[in-house]
């Protein structure tokens, strides 16, 4: 089975499974969907969502974060992982837009990437989530379910994301990265399934019978 036929197998069943998709991480507007994406790293998107329904309410633009000053800001997400590696990021990003963007969130990967804090990954969550832009994030699932699915060699996440839109059509991007990581989260786990039992595995490898060996995200 070639990766074209997979990739309709996939689609399919992940329609089936996810009509509507929803979006695991809580935001108010373009910038706070930013700071969520970067405060998801080594962290849950449930404990990010915890820890930003208190802030959001009453923080949601550069300007809020620029006046909380850093250890207000670390003082808000402390339960996060690396709170103030994150909380430092957030103050400068926030003081950049405002310098450099009249306190709005560009939309470019260019001017993304350049934002403190602010790498390839989150910049193609927001824009794709937060623009529209055909974008296909790489996570730890993605990653995983790309290379238990036989669509990359799982060399580093550059790869994976170039194998990813090499073989699927770029309309069905946005909506195929969430499916993938809901899947992934609830069927293809990291300590389950292991590229042999889940509906999607058995359809595209009836005949494997070993698990598949994952290289790690890099």
């Amino acid at each position: 089975m070639n990766n074209s036929e997979k990739s309709k197998i996939i689609i399919n069943i992940l329609n089936k499974i996810y009509p509507k998709v929803p979006v695991p991480l809580n935001y108010k507007n373009t910038f706070t969907l930013l700071i969520s994406v970067l405060l998801s790293a080594q962290c849950t998107d449930v404990n990010v969502n915890n820890v930003t329904k208190k802030i959001y309410p009453k923080y949601y633009r550069p300007e809020h974060f620029v006046k909380l000053g850093r250890k207000k800001i670390e003082n808000l997400i402390k339960k996060i992982g690396i709170f103030r590696v994150k909380a430092k990021s957030i103050f400068y990003l926030s003081k950049s837009l405002i310098e450099k963007h009249k306190g709005k969130v560009p939309k470019s990967y260019e001017e993304l990437e350049q934002l403190p804090g602010v790498g390839h990954k989150t910049a193609s969550v927001v824009m794709s989530q937060g623009f529209g832009y055909p974008a296909f994030p790489v996570d730890t699932h993605i990653h995983r379910l790309a290379q238990r699915w036989g669509l990359t060699n799982g060399k580093n996440v550059v790869q994976t994301e170039k194998d990813l839109k090499n073989i699927f059509p770029k309309k069905y991007w946005n909506k195929l990265h969430l499916q993938i990581i809901w899947y992934g989260r609830e069927y293809c786990k990291a300590r389950d399934c292991y590229g042999i039992t889940c509906k999607i595995c058995k359809s595209c490898y009836p005949n494997r019978k070993k698990p598949v060996k994952i290289k790690k995200l890099k």
